[in-house]
């Protein structure tokens, strides 16, 4: 009996150590705030029955409890519990005096209780703002319980982040800005008497060689924000490059085998239609190679003050130069008289043009003249088509059903009774005679 008590004693520490060696780190020793620091406001935070919980207080701005320590390639998981406030988990994240007086800044993982159930989602904080929101992954805004526990995974490598809430996968961020930095647990500011709080628990990390990334998943948005790359997420999915980065190899002029030979230029793996000369003549439209039956196409664009391209599809090649089709607008709302043309604002940026206005997204997702914009068009194999900005669907309709005809039969389109007829379509970037910009131009067919 004795040698079995032995032995028995032995397994359960043996157990034990490798429990405790199985990659994992404890960051948070369940007793005290060791190997933590606190910045910027001055909210509570304490220990508790084997918890960290922060609360907020009156008066003061977001608060921070940092590691002490930085990390690059991570994963991270961790347990929280809240109420109704806004909170976050900062990753990467930085504090610099040289950068408004020490405020943190760098990628936080949102925690969002209400019923926009963005939780997830990755915002960068006082930096960019939102990177990676789940309007693009609806089946994500199931995943946080607002009544009880819930678990985070956070997996941060080289720059690519993904994030998981209850084990649902939520995010797929490709950004390079910031490949360092600590982590932070967030009590936002509130404008209220303060008291709501936030609970953290078994907060663990791993680290190199220990890291056991998920497998990938085929479901998730990838919000790719360095250039002109594939990631394998992106790959897996059917994505490849429309636009290499380098020349205009699968482009075409309209009614020809080349690309114009002047106006469409490649500057540091841009491409930039330049703006006319002083005869007002176009350089043409730039078309694809390739065709495509259903498929979804992203891209980024920047706009210079007061212009005016779009994006086509369903395309026929029937003027000189230029191609007739489907068109996803991009357009100066402010400054270009386009904008005030057409009918309740079916001219503007990202409109059906001269058919379906855009649903204008929130102020704080509306980039400025000189920012880059992220654009998607979808086109199903049942005809639906969604056009998308900043990462909100802003256009839906269905091609040939008779709303569609009743648009089509008000529009400018209107005696041409050939207009978007085709199955299958290349993709026509628009020279307007203005000065535009686009990059990560992808595509994948839609079976």
């Amino acid at each position: 009996m004795k040698k079995q008590s032995i032995l028995i004693l032995l397994l359960l520490a043996t157990s034990g150590i490798w429990a405790q060696n199985n990659g994992w780190k404890n960051l948070f020793d369940g007793k005290t705030l060791k190997g933590w620091h606190q910045l910027n406001g001055k909210a509570k935070y304490e220990v508790v029955n084997g918890t960290i919980i922060g609360s907020t207080v009156k008066g003061e701005p977001n608060s921070f409890l940092a590691t002490d320590e930085e990390y690059g390639d991570f994963i991270l998981e961790v347990d929280l519990k809240v109420g109704n406030m806004n909170s976050g988990i900062q990753i990467r994240s930085l504090s610099k005096p040289e950068f408004n007086n020490g405020r943190v800044h760098g990628y936080q993982v949102e925690i969002d209780p209400s019923d926009r159930a963005w939780s997830g989602g990755i915002y960068d904080e006082a930096r960019r703002g939102w990177m990676y929101q789940t309007e693009m992954n609806p089946a994500a805004k199931k995943a946080f319980r607002k009544d009880g526990w819930n678990h985070y995974r956070i997996e941060a490598i080289g720059p690519v982040f993904r994030t998981w809430v209850n084990d649902i996968p939520v995010a797929y961020l490709v950004d390079d800005m910031t490949l360092k930095g600590f982590i932070a647990l967030q009590v936002h500011a509130v404008k209220g008497e303060g008291g709501e709080s936030i609970q953290w628990k078994n907060i663990r990390i791993q680290t190199g060689s220990s890291m056991k990334p998920r497998p990938l998943d085929l479901s998730t948005p990838v919000a790719n924000y360095t250039l002109n790359t594939l990631t394998p997420q992106e790959q897996a999915q059917g994505f490849q490059l429309l636009f290499n980065g380098k020349d205009l190899t699968g482009w075409r002029g309209v009614g020809k085998q080349t690309p114009p030979e002047q106006g469409w230029v490649v500057e540091d793996g841009v491409l930039h239609i330049l703006p006319s000369d002083n005869t007002g003549a176009k350089y043409g439209d730039l078309i694809s190679v390739n065709q495509y039956k259903a498929f979804e196409l992203n891209f980024d664009f920047k706009l210079t003050e007061g212009a005016n391209s779009g994006v086509k599809y369903f395309v026929a090649e029937t003027f000189q130069n230029s191609g007739l089709g489907l068109e996803y607008q991009i357009l100066d709302d402010v400054r270009h008289p386009d904008a005030k043309m057409g009918t309740e604002g079916n001219r503007t940026l990202a409109s059906l043009y001269d058919l379906i206005p855009s649903n204008k997204v929130d102020p704080r997702f509306q980039k400025k003249i000189g920012e880059w914009n992220q654009g998607k068009i979808i086109v199903y194999p049942n005809r639906l088509i969604q056009h998308w900005l900043n990462g909100f669907k802003v256009v839906e309709y269905e091609k040939d059903s008779n709303i569609y005809k009743v648009l089509l039969a008000h529009s400018k389109y209107a005696k041409n009774k050939d207009f978007a007829k085709m199955d299958q379509t290349p993709i026509l970037l628009q020279d307007h005679n203005n000065s535009v910009y686009f990059r990560n131009i992808k595509i994948r067919e839609i079976k």
